[in-house]
């Protein structure tokens, strides 16, 4: 076996061998890897990245529209360990925060309040970070009683977190485009939900760059 001028993906020893199996295994760490995978994640992220829904990335691959789900899920999660190294790096640099509630459009407030996704929006340097708060129906109010979730709502409405106003921009900003950027996804589960709002955040402080 000859050694190829390929990177290790691991270790990033540059040479690399190929193996019978098509793959290669690392000239120094012995690991191996399959650059057919790599180009196959390549072109997905590329497709991710331009926005591309799963479907429409499905028909473009020629891969099937639950493999290419999969895949955008990986990137989301990916995504979201990414926002979290990035704002350990610059949590210092933070300027202002608020807090947002937020409700599908197709939900009414009074019988949905325990359905509302609370999250603390952070600003640093025309980007944001964002953290997500315990749900309504975590902080134990009985779901049945009206009265009761008026005044929960009340409450999170008025009793807002202290906020810079130098900030404001950069947050309602994100705020407004995270409501237009949800609007293509289709009943988010609470689950999956840190995941879009992480991939919202990243795709908003990008276009800030």
């Amino acid at each position: 076996m000859l050694p190829c001028f390929m990177k290790c993906i691991y270790c990033e020893h540059p040479y690399t061998y190929l193996l019978a199996d098509k793959q290669r295994k690392c000239g120094k760490c012995k690991k191996k890897f399959s650059p057919k995978k790599l180009a196959r994640e390549k072109k997905l992220f590329a497709l991710f990245t331009a926005g591309v829904n799963a479907r429409e990335a499905s028909k473009q691959s020629n891969m099937h529209v639950a493999t290419i789900q999969k895949y955008f899920e990986r990137f989301r999660r990916n995504i979201t360990y990414y926002a979290d190294e990035m704002y350990q790096k610059n949590s210092h640099r933070v300027t202002g925060y608020d807090e947002y509630l937020y409700l599908p459009k197709s939900l009414k407030i009074e019988e949905s309040i325990e359905k509302l996704q609370h999250f603390l929006t952070l600003s640093y340097d025309n980007k944001v970070y964002n953290i997500m708060m315990p749900q309504t129906r975590d902080l134990h109010y009985a779901e049945d009683d009206i009265q009761k979730n008026k005044l929960l709502l009340k409450y999170l409405n008025f009793n807002k977190i202290a906020k810079l106003s130098k900030a404001q921009n950069t947050i309602t900003q994100f705020w407004d485009y995270f409501e237009n950027f949800i609007l293509q996804y289709k009943g988010v589960s609470e689950e999956q939900f840190i995941y879009y709002l992480k991939e919202a955040e990243w795709r908003f402080n990008t276009a800030q760059t």
